[in-house]
């Protein structure tokens, strides 16, 4: 035991090391190009002496971003479309590398932990295997749920980066795997999580394929959050929520109302700063501000934080923890704005996921966060750009 004790000290100090090596992995994934440095040359043979011999000076000089030495016959936008290919299955295979490190790193340390805290010198083996099977499920739960996550940030990643259709089919496939995951896996908080997490690319794909109906923006958002109606519906009573859980409750509703306005419009006052919004209605008289409200209340913020908060973020609290629930919601409600094209938006919108994850943590209100987020919306499309269209702050 002594020994055990030992080895436990001993991997505590390298837990730093470890962080650091996976850290570098990780960042080395997010930028392929430090890694794909240097030219490809062909070898000075003689297979490649006479082809070599036949290549004038210039087009040998000409190449492309990746290194690749073009021939005239040879299309440069081939070599490219390989490169980005590349450099996203090593970005994706990179971080997913550096997560299962840690992940395998943090179930070794936490059984370690537990074997070292037994005060008896003989060990059983049935506790052993209590504790190990614990750790087990708690692991492959964090895992089953990390791999949904990954494959829906690189999708909106693509998206972020203009490439609509490999998104396109990426969500398609999420929402396939996901769906068929209901006939092979049993366990079922990792279902109630599928199910949630089910929600996110049907929002993206009937955001990207509903056609337009009507000329003015506003009402475009009726047509994308009115179907998801129907299977937020569906998974709360096929999950058997209470309306407690769910945050639907009217307790200190009028406070929360009061409370809501100021806060929405310092977030939407951000958001605007970060990215400079146009607005959705002509004018600030009454029937303008009284559209937008109801669209951006009642739609769009119910819809969503039904959806991240009130679904995903109950869910993942019951099956992982708090911070792990917050973590990941805020970081996909972050991602799921990337169609604004601004990596600062992302990051804005991350982190007011974070704060409205918190707050309906603390508060279970549901009404609470459906009016902040529909609030900052009618400030970001309505209020604001009117009134600050011209003004800048430096």
């Amino acid at each position: 035991m002594q020994k055990l004790i030992s080895f436990h000290k001993t991997s505590e100090k390298l837990s730093p090391v470890i962080s650091a090596l996976i850290l570098t992995l990780v960042l080395l994934a997010i930028f392929p190009g430090t890694a794909s440095a240097g030219n490809f040359e062909l070898p000075s043979s003689a297979l490649t002496g006479p082809v070599s011999d036949g290549i004038s000076t210039e087009i040998l000089q000409d190449e492309t971003d990746y290194g690749f030495t073009l021939l005239p016959y040879e299309n440069p936008s081939l070599f490219q479309k390989i490169g980005w290919y590349v450099d996203i299955i090593y970005m994706f295979g990179g971080i997913c590398t550096g997560i299962l490190i840690l992940l395998t790193h943090r179930h070794i340390t936490a059984l370690e932990q537990k074997l070292a805290e037994f005060p008896n010198k003989k060990f059983e083996l049935t506790r052993f295997d209590e504790i190990s099977q614990e750790i087990f499920k708690t692991e492959r739960l964090r895992l089953f749920t990390l791999a949904p996550v990954l494959f829906i940030a690189l999708a909106e990643l693509l998206i972020f980066s203009g490439r609509m259709g490999l998104a396109v089919w990426i969500h398609i496939g999420i929402l396939i795997g996901l769906s068929l995951s209901n006939m092979l896996i049993k366990d079922l908080k990792i279902l109630r999580i599928y199910q949630a997490l089910m929600l996110l690319p049907v929002l993206r794909l009937i955001n990207l394929s509903m056609p337009v109906f009507f000329e003015t923006t506003l009402y475009a958002f009726v047509f994308i959050y009115s179907p998801l109606a129907i299977p937020l519906a569906v998974i709360v009573m096929h999950q058997k929520d209470s309306l407690e859980e769910i945050g639907i409750t009217t307790k200190n509703f009028l406070s929360y109302v009061a409370l809501s306005l100021p806060l929405s419009f310092l977030l939407g006052l951000g958001e605007y700063l970060t990215i400079r919004t146009g607005y959705l209605i002509p004018d600030l008289s009454f029937e303008s501000l009284l559209k937008l409200t109801i669209i951006m209340v009642f739609f769009v913020g119910l819809v969503e934080e039904l959806i991240f908060r009130s679904i995903l973020q109950t869910r993942l609290e019951q099956a992982l923890s708090v911070k792990e629930a917050l973590l990941i919601t805020s970081i996909l409600f972050g991602l799921m704005h990337s169609g604004y094209g601004t990596f600062h938006e992302i990051l804005y919108t991350g982190f007011v996921g974070l704060l409205m994850g918190i707050a309906f943590y603390k508060t279970r209100s549901l009404p609470f966060i459906v009016l902040m987020h529909g609030f900052i919306n009618v400030f970001l499309f309505g209020i604001l750009p009117h009134y600050l269209s011209s003004w800048t702050p430096f």
